[in-house]
């Protein structure tokens, strides 16, 4: 059945503070229907362990990801699309910090998916689309409305409409993504140092940050602020604000707690 193949390894590393999520499904990294689900079920038992703090997500194949199964998804019935993306956007609804290492092609569903996350890191020879328009159809999963909100309106309209490709220079200049690393071996090297980056601040700081940053850019600016005053007020009375204060004071690093 086109629906089913490939999967998504669960690594863990950094005693367990870390969590690896590794597409694997050929060459071309092609995302299955099956592949979507999993993604949901994997984030779920991530979100559900206090242990882990970071995501990262890699593929092994040759490129990120060229993209959904097409074939398969004519062997789904359109009611079934009504909740198409819920599976494969987990990462943005996570509470944990969500790195994307990405290397190579990465379209349709793909796309998707790196979009979904917080911090995202490339190479030069990264290439960004959402082809969707030669198959007589749109991005379904969040594609349209979040790269409108990352390289902004004109930009995406002429890309979906189009289907041309992003490259990672592109991609770099207008915020796709945050750095571009020279190759896969030095793309690796730059999401450990990103990762020991975060693990090495407040847990409880760095989900309120993700969590006014999502939630404040969609509202009005005083929205924002106003979400932002009372995470700042919720904040000032935690372990680790204090824990901070101390350490800045005392000139040492803060051992933070999540608390």
């Amino acid at each position: 059945m086109a629906l089913t193949g490939g999967e998504i390894r669960l690594g863990r590393t950094h005693d367990g503070q870390v969590a690896e999520l590794t597409l694997s499904h050929g060459r071309f990294t092609i995302i299955t229907w099956e592949m979507r689900q999993r993604m949901a079920e994997l984030f779920a038992e991530i979100d559900a362990d206090d242990d882990v703090r970071v995501v990262v997500l890699k593929s092994d194949g040759e490129h990120f990801s060229s993209g959904g199964d097409i074939p398969g998804f004519m062997e789904v019935e359109p009611v079934d699309f009504t909740d198409l993306g819920h599976n494969v956007t987990a990462p943005s609804r996570s509470r944990k910090i969500v790195v994307a290492a990405v290397d190579g092609y990465c379209f349709g569903v793909g796309l998707e998916l790196v979009l979904s996350t917080d911090i995202r890191l490339a190479t030069p020879r990264s290439r960004f689309a959402l082809p969707e328009m030669k198959l007589g159809m749109i991005p379904g999963s969040g594609g349209t409305q979040r790269l409108a909100r990352l390289i902004g309106l004109s930009r995406a309209k002429f890309h979906i409409l189009t289907a041309e490709r992003i490259t990672g220079e592109q991609a770099l200049d207008w915020g796709l993504v945050a750095k571009l690393a020279a190759d896969r071996d030095e793309l690796y090297a730059e999401t450990d140092k990103v990762v020991e980056t975060l693990l090495g601040y407040s847990p409880m700081a760095a989900r309120t940050a993700k969590e006014v940053l999502d939630k404040g850019v969609d509202g009005p600016l005083y929205t924002g602020i106003e979400l932002e005053r009372k995470a700042y007020a919720m904040l000032r009375a935690s372990h680790d604000f204090a824990e901070g204060v101390a350490a800045f004071i005392e000139k040492r690093p803060a051992k933070f707690q999540g608390r």
